[in-house]
């Protein structure tokens, strides 16, 4: 599917459409649907008529009526299903890559093994668990991590917009909330429509509620300003934030933050000076005498805020970044509106420049073949380049 997208609407589409606001805010909207069936609350079925026409055709025999009963289960199973394929379709819409392909590998192979395994052994259908209450609280989990992944969709929107209405503490105090309550049900302390009647837990749901509980306490010292690496690249970044150095934290320059910034940039992760524009940066760099490094980056860039809290973090990094180079961060995800006189026409994809994000988004395809973020080239004073350009690598 993205794929697809990318060969119709051009290179940039996908990270256009993974950054677009409306779009985040109806898969935001989507997920919390899905997460809510999936809690019990009602049950997302398609009509009985499409299950009998096409289990109808399961009896012409060979691969097509394979192919039909396999339909036929996907339909009717549809309740429990349709909520995962749905979250994988939307990864593959905004994202493409091979991660969705994979989801979807997996959610077949799930659906198909048990009945291949089942026909070639059919004495394991006396020893395979009746379907039950492990069963709904299997669902449940499934509903209680749709719910907090759809908060990140809401983020992105959020963080496009600069809007700050869901800074990190918000969303961390919401994903507490959330995880927090999923461990309380594991423990049988909360219990939801479906669930039958229990006067114990087993002990795999016992160790599983104090996974998700050791999860949540992690968590709780995030909104202290703690940078929960294991979660980097989820909550927004520590500057977007209401307190950026936590709470009584005094920056991240030994006590110090910087006060003399340069016009045209601002204060970035680890208190490194970044500048926003290109061409300001690079005459900042030619009065100082210095290399650049350009960061091609978004402000809902999961894998740049990797980076940043993981390499950038690095005490021999931090000091190269903060002494050694002026770093110049382009955020393709940027919707501010350029200046009527700056629109112009791309000549790489044809189409109309007309916010910031657009402008470093094309500047990146025109300049360096690529459109994908972290993106990270070395150059001169001079705009030469010094390196070959590198990414994430995960």
């Amino acid at each position: 599917l993205g794929t697809i997208v990318t060969a119709i609407f051009g290179a940039d589409s996908l990270n256009a459409l993974s950054t677009n606001v409306y779009f985040n805010i109806i898969f935001f909207l989507l997920l919390v649907i899905f997460a809510t069936s999936f809690l019990g609350a009602f049950e997302i079925m398609l009509p009985n008529s499409w299950a009998n026409k096409v289990d109808s055709q399961a009896d012409r025999g060979g691969i097509i009526g394979i192919l039909f009963m396999a339909l036929a289960l996907a339909i009717v199973s549809f309740s429990c299903t349709g909520p995962i394929v749905g979250t994988l379709l939307v990864e593959a819409a905004s994202k493409g890559g091979i991660a969705p392909i994979v989801g979807m590998l997996g959610f077949s192979l799930a659906l198909a093994l048990p009945f291949m395994l089942f026909a070639m052994f059919p004495g394991w259908l006396n020893s395979m668990p009746r379907s039950g209450g492990w069963l709904n609280t299997v669902k449940v989990s499934l509903g209680f991590l749709e719910l907090a992944l759809a908060f990140k969709f809401l983020s992105n929107a959020d963080l496009v917009l600069q809007a700050h209405w869901l800074e990190r503490e918000v969303f961390l105090a919401i994903w507490i909330a959330i995880f927090g309550a999923w461990a309380l049900y594991l423990l049988g302390k909360i219990r939801l429509p479906h669930d039958s009647p229990t006067d114990s837990i087993s002990v795999g749901r016992l160790f599983m509620a104090l996974l998700v509980s050791v999860f949540t306490i992690y968590m709780i010292p995030g909104l202290w300003g703690a940078p929960l690496k294991i979660i980097s690249g989820f909550p927004p970044p520590m500057t977007y934030s209401e307190s950026p150095y936590g709470i009584g934290g005094k920056g991240g320059n030994g006590g110090v933050v910087a006060t003399a910034i340069p016009d045209g940039a601002k204060l970035g992760a680890h208190d490194i000076i970044a500048f926003t524009d290109y061409e300001k940066g690079m005459a900042y760099a030619k009065s100082v005498n210095k290399p650049v490094l350009l960061d091609f980056t978004g402000f809902a860039c999961v894998n740049c805020r990797k980076m940043e809290d993981y390499v950038w973090s690095e005490a021999e990094v931090l000091s190269i970044l903060k002494n050694e180079v002026v770093l110049i961060s382009l955020y393709v995800d940027d919707k501010k509106e350029l200046p009527e006189n700056e629109q112009y026409v791309s000549e790489t994809t044809g189409k109309k420049i007309k916010t910031i994000g657009n402008k470093w988004s094309d500047f990146q395809m025109k300049h360096y073949q690529a459109n994908a973020q972290p993106y990270y080239i070395v150059l001169d004073k001079e705009g030469n380049r010094l390196n070959e350009a590198v990414g994430y690598m995960p």
